[in-house]
């Protein structure tokens, strides 16, 4: 079993980059990192008026920011996933996937597309969706919320419920508010569903029991940046972006990790080239893009010890 910190240092090592951003919003219910790519996290939606860093996160390099995913501040903590979300956009999105149509459905375009599969099943959601109470009479559903409304039930809920339903919906921003690790672990023998704008796409979440990812394709980045600067919460969907779902059989985890290694090490070979050129020259002063190299080596290293965990046993179950 992954200790907690695992999940945060894979998403930071994934997400590392020398890329400076160029604006971020800390929106009313999703806030938005940019560089040359946007990505997302939802919102703490508690007011404050202290924090000490506003002003100062454009120009900052990325590698900086996603390491904040760890603080415990709630803000601190966005700005963090915000910036692995979009470190993490510069890479195609995993193939094999199912594109829904969200645009009169918002978060309950998931729930629609996996409506017959949860029918006569134990369903507990974590994190309340708007709407999700049209779904009440049609299944054995479990609210748990940190904030509950009406029939929620509060965290304490998850140790009792959660080891017991047949599906488990976690929203992703419990990877924010470090409540992933735990629900994840009590969620093993559930089918669990990823969900939310604020899903981070790397390869590795069957490492974490997963079995579906449901995060968002960016359709329209502009839209997208000016609803979340307005405000918007399910208006996302209208315009700016829309759902997809990966389904991490080990299959398609394999062949997402060989599309990914592929991609860094043609990068790797290139940072190389560059650096042999460098000090072949005569430069005394360090390789430029060192820590990018860096950063690389380490991705490949983690990302081949997974492929190679999913092989063996793809391959055992085959024998």
């Amino acid at each position: 079993m992954h200790s907690p910190n695992t999940l945060y240092d894979l998403l930071i090592d994934h997400a590392n980059s020398d890329a400076s951003v160029t604006e971020f919003t800390l929106g009313l219910v999703w806030s938005v990192c940019k560089t040359q790519q946007l990505g997302l996290a939802m919102s703490p939606g508690i007011p404050t008026r202290t924090l000490t860093w506003p002003g100062t996160l454009v120009g900052k390099p990325i590698r900086e920011l996603v390491s904040w995913i760890k603080e415990w501040d709630p803000y601190a903590a966005t700005v963090g996933m915000a910036a692995i979300n979009c470190s993490l956009n510069r890479y195609e999105l995993p193939a094999g996937i199912t594109l829904l149509s969200a645009i009169d459905k918002g978060n309950l375009a998931v729930f629609e597309h996996f409506l017959p599969r949860l029918i006569d099943k134990k369903v507990v959601i974590i994190g309340r969706y708007p709407g999700i109470e049209a779904y009440a009479k049609q299944l054995n559903l479990t609210i748990i919320e940190r904030q509950p409304q009406g029939n929620d039930l509060p965290d304490p809920a998850a140790e009792y419920l959660i080891p017991e339903a047949d599906w488990v919906f976690i929203t992703a921003s419990s990877i924010t508010n470090k409540t992933f690790p735990r629900l994840a672990a009590l969620a093993k023998n559930a089918t669990t569903v990823l969900m939310g704008p604020t899903v981070p796409w790397m390869p590795q979440w069957h490492e974490f029991d997963i079995n579906y990812l449901a995060g968002i394709e960016i359709v329209d980045p502009v839209k997208l940046s000016q609803t979340a600067a307005e405000g918007g919460g399910v208006r996302l969907f209208e315009n700016g972006a829309r759902y997809r779902i990966v389904e991490l059989s080990p299959n398609n985890c394999m062949n997402w990790l060989k599309t990914r290694i592929a991609q860094d090490f043609a990068e790797k070979a290139q940072l190389n080239q560059a650096m042999d050129y460098w000090y072949g020259s005569g430069k005394r002063s360090r390789f430029p893009e060192f820590n990018q190299l860096q950063d690389i080596t380490n991705r490949l290293s983690r990302m081949d010890t997974s492929y190679k965990q999913l092989w063996d046993i793809h391959h055992g179950a085959s024998a």
